[in-house]
């Protein structure tokens, strides 16, 4: 992974001036080398501690003046702490002002964004909110944002960037295909497309978007959330998942099972929205299933109905045992704490997680000029 200079070298200066702080080495930074030069005359210095005789009239003295320093040292040393405290909050609070912009690359052809084209070499170009990166037939782009990761478009892309925030940043795939390396916390970056919004968890992933906003979602690290309209997917390491407009992401499954499994279920998802499931699909995914394959046994559980479920529940507590405090009648009315507990089970990642993102994180409330953009025709 290749990352702009301008981020190491935000990162160099960063640190150096921390080190600096704390034992003198590392660059110097002018702000802080004018405070201490407004502190020099308070500088310590050794010297062997004198204490006055034992005598009742010292009480009445006049304080000696060696000791006359000490309330203006304590004096210098609050400024020095309350200086060096707002010194660093300033520096880390203009890192991360979204009005910065996130960093733009080409890493070949011409990228866009808006009508300023990124050439390849050419120095970093700014992706503020509101901007729209746009990479043709012949171009990728990379972008970069300290405190979230890097996200590398693919040729015939358009992202947009909605929202930006240290806490939380947003961008839409409109169509095209991007590969997303993130580092942030979990459920602090979301992806939206037409057909889903893909909530990171921690990972690295490829999400593709074809014209007629269908598309993909691949995790090659940690989890990736898949959401719309309260249908939920999760694909973990190793797993893909499927969406499409108007019905949202599919029921993942692992890129390692059995071609047969694989095919009933992409079947089993185009006949779901119908309401007719045909039960051939559905014996297949239960015949071919393997213990790993219990992720896809999990999300049937809320894509199925009596009797189906009851297969489908049977067929994964033979496979995995329904943890402690989950019981067969509890998983067939789908009661969201067993569904939990047994999502858990399957250590495939905590959902408490997903569950903080749905409670406190999840999509929030954007101003009109942050809204989605309408889709465009390439």
């Amino acid at each position: 992974m290749t990352t702009p200079s301008n981020k190491d070298d935000l990162k160099n200066r960063s640190a150096g001036s921390e080190d600096y702080l704390w034992d003198g080495s590392g660059s110097r930074d002018p702000a802080i080398e004018r405070i201490e030069s407004v502190l020099a005359d308070f500088r310590y210095r050794h010297r062997p501690l004198v204490l006055p005789a034992e005598n009742s009239a010292l009480s009445l003295a006049p304080r000696p003046k060696s000791l006359r320093w000490i309330p203006r040292l304590a004096a210098a040393a609050v400024l020095l702490t309350v200086s060096l405290a707002a010194y660093l909050l300033v520096h880390r609070a203009r890192q991360a002002d979204p009005g910065l912009g996130w960093n733009v690359v080409s890493l070949e052809g011409a990228p866009q964004i808006g009508s300023r084209t990124i050439s390849e070499g050419a120095p970093t170009v700014k992706f503020r909110v509101g901007d729209t990166l746009t990479t043709n037939s012949t171009s990728r782009a990379s972008i970069t944002e300290p405190f979230l990761g890097q996200i590398d478009v693919d040729p015939g892309s358009r992202v947009h960037l909605l929202q930006s925030s240290p806490n939380f940043k947003r961008i839409q795939l409109e169509v095209g295909t991007i590969h997303a390396a993130i580092w942030a916390p979990p459920a602090q970056f979301v992806v939206d497309t037409p057909s889903a919004s893909a909530v990171d968890l921690g990972c690295r992933y490829t999400l593709q978007v074809a014209p007629d906003g269908s598309g993909t979602l691949r995790t090659t690290l940690g989890w990736v959330g898949f959401h719309l309209n309260g249908r939920d997917s999760f694909i973990p390491e190793g797993a893909i998942c499927t969406m499409r407009p108007e019905i949202g992401p599919g029921t993942p499954f692992f890129e390692d099972a059995s071609g047969n499994f694989r095919d009933a279920v992409e079947q089993f998802d185009r006949a779901a929205p119908s309401g007719d499931i045909p039960s051939r699909q559905l014996e297949t995914i239960l015949q071919e299933a393997r213990p790993r394959d219990a992720l896809t046994l999990w999300h049937l559980l809320s894509r199925t109905s009596a009797p189906q479920r009851e297969q489908v529940y049977a067929r994964l507590s033979a496979l995995i045992p329904p943890p402690l405090g989950v019981t067969r009648e509890g998983v067939l009315r789908l009661d969201p704490h067993m569904m939990d507990l047994y999502w858990n089970a399957l250590d495939l990642g905590d959902i408490s997680v997903w569950r903080f993102w749905e409670q406190l994180s999840g999509p929030q409330a954007m101003p009109a000029s942050q809204q989605p953009l309408p889709k465009k025709q390439m």
